[in-house]
Order: structure tokens, then sequence, then C-alpha cells
């Protein structure tokens, strides 16, 4: 019993896994698209616009370059923060796995 109890914290734990690899995988999505953005406003020239809802408002490139940074290093840091979660998440799906191969094997 003790067993079928240790297989249903396994797939609840691999269930979080699997959700918080899509998480990352929306973070990297995100990086990688502000990255290209940052590097097509260093190609632009000083007129750039920012859409807002549905508007396209003129802003300073300044501006959209410094928000633009800001938001890369957040997303960089949460991202950072997954890959710490995913290697602790990681080490508990395996050591439940080995106590369930052995508790298996006891059987």
């Amino acid at each position: 019993m003790e067993n079928q109890n240790k297989i249903q914290e396994l797939q609840m734990l691999e269930q979080g896994f699997q959700n918080m690899l899509m998480q990352k995988q929306a973070f990297q999505m995100e990086l990688n698209e502000t990255e290209s953005a940052l590097k097509e406003l260093e190609n632009s020239g000083d007129e750039v616009f920012k859409i807002v809802g549905q508007l396209m408002i003129k802003t300073s490139k300044d501006k959209i370059k410094s928000d633009m940074e800001n938001k890369k290093k957040v997303i960089e840091t949460r991202m950072k923060n997954f890959e710490d979660q995913e290697e602790k998440l990681n080490d508990q799906v395996q050591k439940l796995r080995d106590e369930v191969m052995s508790g298996m094997k006891k059987e």
C-alpha cells in the first residue's frame, strides 16, 4: 500500500514537472521575441512605435530600449528560477522513482 501511495505521489510530481516545463517554454519563447525585438530596434531609425492595445504610439527609441532590456532581465530571472525548480523537482522525481522501484523488487 505504501508503494501505491509513492506511485501516486510520483505521478503528481511528474505532472507538476510537465506543467513547469510548459511554463518555462512559454518564457523562453517570450525571451526569444524580446531579444529579436531588441535586435530590430538597433537596426531601426530614430522613429519607433509601440503597440498599446489597438493603438500604435510613437515613442522614443531610448525609452523602448530601456523597457525591453528591463523586460529581458525579468524574463531571464524567471527562467533561472524555473531552472532551479526544475533541478529540485527532477531530484525529487528520481528519488521517488528509485524508492518505488526498490519497493517493487521487494514485493
